[in-house]
């Protein structure tokens, strides 16, 4: 298989390149990244001088550089994990999301038709169905509600794909996961933030009350589960990809500070997020029953993984968080020079 990864230099993406090139020896892999704030090489850094992994530094809204790729390299199939994704990133500014999330999914969609592509993954989120009660689950009919200008730009993607698979008979295929956790997540998300600011006994930051409850998947299931639609897949198909396994924010920082031994009076409540969804919890029934796939990594035990690696790589969070992250984490969460939340 000749695969083009986009995104391929973020926190999923870069899983999912180290993870085909362990899984799938034979493929080769042609990685397209923009570089952004949130892309790092140095999450690759272990496929360094690996022969099947082409690293190409491009944007996925250049349509020119998208063909190129795709016609000089033979390219068989395309998994898009290129996009912005900080739900607060598009409160402040949602112009860049509507570019790279929408105008960006049309190109590999539209290139790749045109060039022969046989299998296309759009990878998605659960924030594209909106909210939920306090009971049930997100399943592949749940109608689209997002609530956020990120969650629309990608709910478009998914609605594009759906198009082109049903228009051209393109070999398009969407997933939508619940929340991602695990080794390279940049650290304005939820996990990695918490996780620094307890190592250096800074506050932690919870929106509104933390009893906003998500459904948490680690990376790694995330990745076996893409590998599977990718492969087998039925087009113009979506699968929802969740771990089973829900958790309140609140008791999701609590459980961090205990596992690093730091107190819970460093939790500071700020005034919660716009359109703040109350809670995710996604059906999987559709993938573990047509693909084989199943979530294997408890979230106890992934959580303690995901702590560890974050210790063991202070030299990456301290290169990642450098500049301009500073700038943004002050203003996003009103943060003195201090490290005191003022909000």
């Amino acid at each position: 298989m000749r695969l083009l990864v986009t995104g391929g230099a973020g926190f999923i993406g870069s899983n999912f390149v180290l993870h085909v090139l362990r899984e799938r020896p034979a493929w080769r892999v042609w990685n397209l990244d923009k570089l952004t704030y949130a892309g790092n090489l140095e999450n690759l850094a272990s496929a360094r001088g690996d022969p099947r992994h082409q690293f190409i530094k491009g944007d996925i809204c250049d349509a020119a550089v998208v063909e190129r790729t795709i016609a000089d390299q033979g390219i068989e199939a395309v998994i898009n994990f290129a996009a912005e994704t900080h739900v607060d990133r598009s409160i402040a500014d949602s112009e860049v999301f509507i570019r790279s999330n929408v105008l960006g999914a049309h190109v590999l969609l539209d290139v790749g038709r045109r060039r022969g592509v046989k299998r296309h993954v759009q990878v998605g989120t659960d924030e594209v169905y909106g909210s939920l009660g306090e009971t049930g689950c997100f399943t592949e009919e749940t109608p689209l509600a997002p609530n956020s200008p990120y969650a629309a730009a990608k709910a478009a993607a998914d609605l594009l794909c759906r198009a082109f698979a049903r228009t051209h008979g393109y070999g398009a295929i969407v997933t939508r996961c619940s929340n991602n956790y695990g080794p390279f997540q940049f650290p304005e998300k939820m996990l990695p933030l918490m996780i620094a600011n307890a190592m250096h006994d800074r506050q932690l930051p919870v929106y509104g009350d933390g009893m906003n409850v998500r459904d948490w998947l680690h990376v790694e299931d995330h990745c076996a589960a893409l590998l599977l639609a990718l492969e087998r897949g039925r087009p113009g198909e979506v699968y929802n990809v969740g771990g089973k396994n829900e958790w309140r924010n609140l008791d999701v920082v609590k459980l961090v500070l205990r596992r690093l031994g730091k107190p819970e009076s460093l939790i500071r409540f700020v005034a919660d997020r716009p359109g703040h969804d109350r809670r995710y919890a996604i059906d999987p029934s559709k993938i573990m029953a047509e693909l084989g796939w199943a979530p294997r990594v408890a979230f106890e035990e992934g959580l303690s993984r995901t702590i560890a690696w974050y210790r063991e790589n202070a030299a990456w969070v301290a290169n990642v968080t450098s500049g301009a992250y500073q700038d943004y984490y002050r203003a996003m969460y009103q943060v003195d020079e201090q490290g005191r939340v003022r909000r």
